[in-house]
């Protein structure tokens, strides 16, 4: 059983959520590029997620994939990083609800707004997530005064849920509270958060420059 450490993304996609968290936790990884239009749903990718997206990893024979189960995976393989409360401690049930809010309610309502659709205020009880306000009060109540979600320490919460945000204020899907504009300054001037950027960046840099003019 290998103990590398695979990543597979693309620079334009959420796997720039996992480049973050794989610069925070500081181990060498393997990154594989994959292509929208070819690479992704190639049968030596599909065998990692038939699903055909990404991100993913591998990681001593198992392969995850869902940015925020990468992230919680990440957290706990490695702990030394100290990316994730202790079981212990009582600020683990905190980091799991937000970080699973941000996959599962956060997700919902943000994609479902890009796309134009809205649920019937008679359907809202059928939603998991009721209506994008509630999920956007409830998000704003977590990181009100707050530098960071579970705690008093940065953890891996913080960079799935942050990066809802930071990506929800650019494209314009999560309004810019001030609430949300505090908390995602804070974080996203991390050092890790920083270098990600500019890996991912240069990705895209040289892709543009190797296509036909």
């Amino acid at each position: 059983m290998s103990d590398e450490l695979v990543f597979y993304t693309n620079p334009m996609s959420r796997g720039r959520i996992v480049r973050w968290m794989l610069e925070e936790v500081g181990v060498p990884y393997r990154t594989v590029t994959l292509d929208y239009a070819s690479t992704m749903k190639a049968p030596d990718y599909l065998a990692v997620n038939p699903m055909g997206k990404v991100p993913a990893i591998t990681h001593r024979g198992v392969a995850v994939t869902e940015g925020a189960a990468i992230c919680a995976y990440l957290a706990d393989a490695f702990p030394e990083a100290g990316l994730a409360p202790a079981t212990s401690d009582p600020q683990r049930g905190v980091y799991y609800r937000w970080l699973m809010f941000a996959c599962g309610p956060i997700e919902a309502a943000v994609t479902n707004k890009s796309m134009g659709f809205e649920v019937p205020p008679e359907r809202r009880m059928s939603a998991g997530y009721g209506c994008i306000e509630d999920v956007l009060n409830a998000l704003e109540q977590a990181v009100t005064g707050k530098q960071y979600l579970a705690g008093d320490k940065f953890s891996a919460a913080d960079v799935y849920v942050g990066s809802q945000i930071g990506w929800g204020m650019m494209f314009g899907t999560i309004e810019k509270r001030p609430a949300f504009e505090a908390y995602w300054a804070g974080i996203s001037q991390r050092p890790a958060a920083k270098r990600a950027s500019e890996i991912d960046d240069a990705l895209i840099a040289a892709a543009k420059a190797a296509q036909p003019a």
